[in-house]
């Protein structure tokens, strides 16, 4: 009965399925992301899409949808109660997530503008066109792409570092049930 019970009280402690897949497909998507992103050629004021290029412009986009979808389902499905945890740690744990959610909807914007001022096109998965952030100009302006850069390098990749960390963390020296909230199979 103890296990059973236990079982229970773990599973009501953890996110539903619905925002445990979003969470894992988006770490798929960003592994792929920054594995063609590392890569793809440089991108220079006449770069021509080819097919990395598409694949990262299909994944970033279509991260961007999948991030919107995950803002709305987390809006409207309030996660679990965390585990008792001090205070500064759910200040951290808050500000982290809410930087990771607006990490990762700037840096799919910054890459759709940056392609939308060279001209290229972008569609959501490689299906869905959409239209362009911005005109195409003769010449693209050199802080849509540093932004981009910045934004995926320093921003998202530190944010994202932070989280695993966090969660480690949690697993490995704290040993609460921080992490198990997200696994799959609960």
């Amino acid at each position: 009965m103890g296990a059973i019970a236990t079982s229970r009280r773990t599973r009501s402690m953890a996110y539903d399925p619905v925002a445990r897949a979003l969470h894992w497909l988006t770490v798929l998507l960003i592994a792929a992301e920054y594995t063609v992103g590392l890569t793809m050629p440089g991108i220079h004021r006449n770069t021509r899409v080819g097919t990395l290029i598409s694949i990262h412009l299909a994944l970033g986009s279509g991260i961007l949808l999948l991030i919107v979808l995950r803002i709305a389902w987390r809006s409207r499905h309030r996660p679990p109660p965390p585990p008792p945890l001090p205070r500064w740690q759910r200040y951290v744990a808050a500000g982290t997530h809410a930087a990771l959610y607006a990490a990762l909807v700037l840096t799919p914007l910054t890459g759709w503008a940056t392609a939308s001022a060279h001209g290229w096109p972008v569609r959501a998965f490689g299906l869905l066109p959409l239209p362009a952030l911005v005109a195409h100009p003769p010449h693209v302006p050199p802080w849509f792409w540093e932004a981009h850069v910045f934004m995926v390098y320093w921003v998202l990749l530190t944010l994202i570092i932070v989280h695993i960390a966090a969660a480690l963390y949690h697993r490995l020296i704290r040993r609460d049930s921080v992490l198990s909230r997200m696994l799959p199979g609960l």
